[in-house]
């Protein structure tokens, strides 16, 4: 149920395809949002596409130009490698794992609600 090119982005997995750097083309640009001028009139902002795939990611996540090539990097080589590997990736299965974990933190969060209510009510029974 999860695109599987959203999952990207988790730092935990070390078994990745590895990326050749005659397979990228990469662009600086400026980078949108909030910022003012500083976003507006530098160009610190990295397009990495991946050819063969077709892949392309946009990192504006900090000031520095070469910080934002490494985060590109490290973004675009996970989608690759879920592109190349789909479920069988390690970027996959860690997400699915972190959305099991999270539905399950849910389910006791819920159970303990309703052992709270249960038990108000006993008390006020217990008054009356």
């Amino acid at each position: 149920s999860i695109p599987l090119l959203q999952a990207a982005r988790k730092r935990n997995s070390l078994n990745l395809l590895g990326l050749n750097e005659a397979e990228l083309q990469e662009q600086f640009v400026r980078g949108d949002g909030p910022g003012g001028q500083a976003t507006n009139k530098t160009n610190n902002c990295v397009v990495l596409k991946h050819i063969p795939s077709g892949i392309v990611v946009k990192c504006h996540q900090t000031r520095s130009v070469e910080k934002n090539r490494k985060i590109a990097r490290e973004i675009l080589q996970e989608k690759v490698d879920l592109f190349y590997k789909g479920e069988d990736s390690d970027v996959f299965k860690e997400k699915k794992a972190l959305e099991k974990k999270k539905q399950e933190k849910k389910r006791r969060a819920k159970e303990n609600l309703e052992r709270k209510k249960l038990f108000k009510e006993m008390q006020q029974l217990d008054k009356k």
